[in-house]
């Protein structure tokens, strides 16, 4: 399948998803309330089977949060790449990892790091950073250390 016929595919099952040509490969613009099923969708399509998730992290802009998830489909060998942004203030998306295993400890790694809270993830707590660093999320762009001092 080529990439236009790929994009014409994801555009029937996603209506309301923005889809485009992206550098590599293509790029959906989805609202965060719409990603669950969107994901259930990318999935079990039988034309497209996007059965492993490769890469799942955020992005800070400062105004907004983005979640990227990064697709592939080892059946028919192609990438998409998926974003959602997010609520600064209160970021907050459906956790995939019951569709994705991988995305269980890819969630714990944005969840501790920029403070995105995966809805019905199965165990949402801290994977790297040591207990008393809940809600401080290091990553993001106010962080302040107080010992080395970096302001972005």
């Amino acid at each position: 399948m080529t990439n236009e016929e790929l994009k014409i595919k994801l555009a029937e099952i996603l209506p309301s998803a923005i889809i485009e040509d992206g550098n590599e490969w293509i790029e959906i613009a989805i609202e965060p309330g719409e990603w669950l099923q969107s994901a259930k969708q990318l999935r079990k399509k039988e034309a497209l089977q996007f059965n492993f998730l490769f890469c799942l992290t955020c992005i800070d802009w400062k105004t907004h949060l983005t979640m990227v998830y990064h697709l592939r489909s080892t059946i028919f060998h192609y990438n998409i790449v998926v974003k959602a942004k997010l609520d600064r203030d209160k970021p907050e998306i459906e956790s995939v990892s019951n569709i994705w295993r991988t995305a269980e400890f890819h969630e714990r790694e944005v969840f501790e790091m920029f403070g995105v809270n995966f809805l019905n993830h199965p165990d949402l707590r801290l994977l790297i950073l040591p207990d008393g660093w809940e809600g401080k999320n290091p990553l993001r762009k106010d962080f302040e250390d107080p010992i080395n001092m970096i302001r972005l």
